[in-house]
């Protein structure tokens, strides 16, 4: 290897020492949770936890009556029912997260194995990155990743890629205090660990390695458990205790009920009295068993799991990869989107934004090899869909400009003979290259660098200086980039470049070229959606204020009479505290020059307002901020550590993917309030039935087994045709709701108890007509029979086995039809309106009807029933249909009154 005198390095013992000091430079990996605590955390649902206390209860019920002999093994349906329930529910959400996670496992992965360059025992050796101690010499050479944080030795045309922290694509890098970025994030004399070399070389002492490291701290920062409740868990909680509750209030009722009831009824006791009394006791206490049993809804936890997981797959369609089920829906209920800006809201690739060369029309041959030969950078073709630019990304810009022309530059390159070359620097500001040209025969030099230093070294320019500073005056107004280009025919015997400078000032000015770095075509329209359906935009970026500024106008954000109190920089983000920011947090629009842990206190200050803060970024610099926030999304392009902190993955990189994302949860938690309406309606009619049979001293029509078809499977079948319908564009108009909101509203409120009332009086009435009628087919069906029999509540004759299947078929039938109702619920549309859009739907409906056909005509004992003649099959069906174009009538009407 190379000698190096001026460095020595450290010494193997001092290496040694200096790794007991300061540790190795490796990344703390997080301590993973076992498969086991995975699934485990399932049961924490609020739902779930309900549906294991009613298990409890319900096995013990189970026991008692299957070891007194009052009932056979079927005793246990139940509790096998409700322990399917919760099994399925929580299996499913486990398995398709774990799923999920397998794909981003090998985000983790972290190479240290990648040998560098460093100076030790006076001798240029290569050591794996992982063995890189504080006090390293390491040489830096263009390409190669910094391998820790240090202090610049020496720095020659040094330029950083930082995308990675901060953000920026280029920063130029020096050790001259005179040319230090007073307002840079990081120190223009420091390398961070994570960035790469974009151009030049240069020598660092390493002061920080491992999780020391800014890089490191980031990676911490991405990995500390935010636990951020979901508002679908906030409003689920709300949910599971009011089901609670009335569940406890009802079969309260019950006991107080029967209790006086009983009394009333006894008189005065005696022993024998009591011993009667004990099981009364029991038997009431079974019923309310029985009421809380019913009130739990069982597939609710399964339902929501399956909407979740069908979004979750639906939404990988339109390139949403959801890693975490939650996200499908809390996307939804976002509030604010802090964004990231470089490769987020803009391409993360230099382009050519216009040219200005005076005294030629079009693309002469000098201007061509200006651009061609005086260059470091290459354009790679290795991928068909997208040409890339290796190297600096301002030349790679002007190279990509030359192609999107038709004109190849390494012909140009090859076929010249390059005689001398500077190389960009920040202290020269411009890049000169003398060679033999091809195309004019003769030896010329050209440079490009910064416009004032080019025009300095210009005799000859075509037109006004002033038509020149103004026409950068309004490039440099909307953060462009620029660069100045010049030429001229060298004269033999005359010097050009003496001591790595130009010493001619007799150079002809060719023209200027603004260079951007575009924004994204989509997200114009994407911001203007998302500040439409009221969701808050943010930028947070490591770069200046003047390009954050021009990005928000670019995009629709900052306007141009925009309050300087909407934007804040880094420095002045960090001197604030809590309480001072709190005050302004929610008008700010733009952070900039923003260290990643600005980005994660913004969004928990934001949080505590009360905000649901979704973070777009790339790098990984956002991924605290990522980690912290309800939902994070990640770039398709982005590090892995930013992919890994993230929740959901962009994978087209697309910021109108993300305006999508906020349409799918919202649709999603319509739908999911719509089970919710669908299945409560079924829940408060049985209920009610069991809560009459109760105080009327007669056994409910609907066995345990009818009622875990009822609420198990056709429930979960009902919540998969409800989430299959599509996601709306509607839902974009509407303000996001409220964390604070219960997740049944007013009008589904109306509904369940409107609906399920009178479901109750409708079965009631059935049962009551059944006692009194002996029915063998509803062809003899007396609507005068009906209404004389709804009042007597003499013992009658019962219920046969056929009356009784015409009973489960009736509510079953009246619950599939108030299914379409649930669909058509918050559209203000038919149910039948975009119903052939909704073959899913369709097609679980009929299942649902097949089922039902299946279970009453091959059920059996087990379910309590007998097959039904075709005939009343018609009528059930035709009747019970009224609940629909009730439901129509009532949507057409609503409807009328808009207008």
């Amino acid at each position: 290897m190379e000698q190096r005198h001026r460095y020595t390095g450290l010494s193997d013992p001092q290496v040694l020492e200096s790794r007991q000091k300061y540790g190795e430079n490796i990344l703390t990996p997080p301590e993973k949770e076992s498969l086991w605590a995975q699934f485990l955390e399932k049961f924490t649902d609020p739902i779930i936890i309900i549906l294991l206390i009613a298990l409890a209860l319900s096995i013990g019920v189970s026991c008692y009556e299957f070891f007194s002999g009052h009932a056979t093994v079927s005793a246990f349906f139940e509790p096998a029912g409700i322990l399917i329930a919760v099994l399925l529910a929580t299996v499913v959400g486990f398995c398709f997260e774990l799923s999920a996670n397998k794909k981003f496992e090998v985000l983790n992965q972290v190479n240290d194995d990648t040998p560098v360059k460093v100076i030790r025992n006076g001798n240029v050796c290569q050591v794996l990155k992982k063995e890189i101690v504080v006090g390293d010499i390491v040489i830096l050479e263009t390409g190669e990743e910094i391998p820790a944080d240090g202090e610049l030795l020496e720095a020659v045309s040094l330029q950083i890629n930082e995308s990675t922290l901060t953000g920026e694509p280029v920063i130029k890098k020096t050790i001259n205090p005179a040319d230090f970025q007073s307002d840079a994030t990081y120190p223009s004399n420091h390398a961070m660990k994570g960035t790469t070399v974009q151009d030049g070389h240069g020598i660092m002492r390493v002061f920080n390695v491992g999780d020391a490291t800014e890089y490191g701290k980031v990676y911490e920062g991405a990995q500390i458990d935010s636990s951020v409740e979901t508002p679908l868990n906030k409003q689920l909680d709300g949910l599971a205790g009011l089901i609670t509750k009335a569940s406890y209030v009802i079969a309260g009722l019950i006991i107080v009920g029967r209790l006086i009831g009983y009394f009333i009824d006894a008189g005065s006791f005696n022993v024998q009295d009591w011993v009667l009394f004990g099981g009364y006791i029991l038997k009431t206490v079974m019923i309310a068993v029985t009421v809380i049993v019913v009130a739990v809804p069982e597939g609710l936890p399964m339902s929501v799991t399956l909407s979740l997981a069908l979004s979750m797959k639906r939404m990988l369609s339109t390139n949403n990869l959801v890693r975490k089920m939650h996200a499908c829906e809390t996307m939804g209920a976002a509030t604010v989107i802090c964004t990231d800006k470089t490769g987020t809201l803009t391409q993360n690739q230099m382009k050519v934004y216009e040219t200005k060369f005076y005294g030629s029309e079009g693309i002469t041959g000098i201007i061509k090899e200006s651009i061609a030969l005086n260059s470091t950078a290459y354009l790679d073709h290795s991928n068909k869909d997208k040409i890339s630019a290796l190297g600096n990304p301002t030349e790679g810009a002007l190279l990509l400009w030359l192609h999107e022309n038709g004109i190849n530059y390494l012909p140009l390159r090859e076929e010249a003979e390059i005689v001398e070359q500077l190389t960009f620097s920040t202290e020269r500001k411009y890049m000169a290259t003398i060679a033999n040209s091809s195309l004019l025969g003769k030896k010329i030099l050209y440079v490009k660098g910064a416009p004032e230093i080019i025009l300095g070294l210009c005799k000859n320019i075509p037109v006004n200086k002033e038509q020149i500073e103004a026409q950068l005056l309004e490039y440099q107004n909307k953060a462009m980039r620029t660069l100045g280009f010049a030429y001229t025919i060298i004269e033999d015997g005359k010097d050009y470049i003496k001591e790595n400078k130009i010493v001619s000032t007799d150079l002809t000015f060719l023209g200027i070229v603004a260079i951007s770095d575009p924004v994204r075509e989509e997200v114009p329209a994407a911001i203007s959606s998302c500040l439409n359906a009221g969701i808050g935009v943010k930028i947070v970026t490591g770069d200046t204020p003047g390009t954050a500024k021009e990005i928000g106008r670019q995009i629709g954000l900052w306007q141009e009479d925009e309050a300087e109190s909407h934007h804040l920089t880094g420095a002045e983000f960090a001197e604030m505290d809590d309480k001072a920011l709190l005050k302004k947090i929610v008008e700010l629009k733009i952070l900039s020059r923003a260290r990643p842990m600005d980005k994660q206190r913004l969004v928990q200050l934001l949080q505590q307002k009360g905000q649901v803060v979704a973070v777009t970024g790339d790098g990984t610099n956002d991924a605290p901020a990522l980690n912290v926030a309800q939902v994070g999304l990640s770039m398709g392009d982005g590090t892995s550590v930013a992919k890994e902190a993230s929740d959901i993955t962009i994978l087209d990189n697309s910021f109108s993917s993300i305006s999508r994302a906020v349409m799918w949860g919202r649709s999603l938690y319509q739908n999911i309030q719509r089970f919710i309406l669908f299945q409560m309606t079924i829940n408060v009619a049985a209920c009610l039935i069991v809560l009459i049979g109760a105080f009327l001293g007669t056994e409910s029509p609907l066995t345990v087994t009818q009622m875990l078809w009822v609420n198990l499977i056709m429930d979960t079948f009902a919540a998969l045709a409800l989430a299959s319908l599509p996601p709306s564009e509607k839902v974009m108009k509407d303000r996001p709701r409220k964390t604070t909101d219960f997740i049944i509203n007013k009008p589904m409120w109306t509904s369940i108890l409107g609906v399920g009332m009178f479901f109750v009086v409708l079965l009631f009435g059935l049962v009551q007509y059944f006692k009194h009628a002996d029915i063998t087919t509803l062809s003899d069906f007396s609507a005068a029979a009906f209404v004389a029999n709804f009042f007597n509540f003499s013992a009658g004759n019962g219920l046969s086995p056929y009356e009784l299947s015409l009973f489960f078929t009736a509510f079953v039938l009246l619950q599939f039809w108030n299914m379409f109702n649930a669909k058509a619920f918050m559209t203000g549309k038919s149910a039948f309106a975009s119903i052939g859009n909704c073959s899913g739907f369709l097609a679980i409906a009929i299942v649902i009807l097949a089922g039902q056909w299946f279970i009453v005509s091959f059920g059996g004992e087990m379910f309590n029933v007998v097959p039904l003649k075709s005939a009343d099959w018609g009528i059930l069906i035709g009747s019970t249909s009224f609940v629909l174009w009730i439901g129509e009538i009532v949507r057409a009407a609503a409807n009328r009154r808009c207008f």
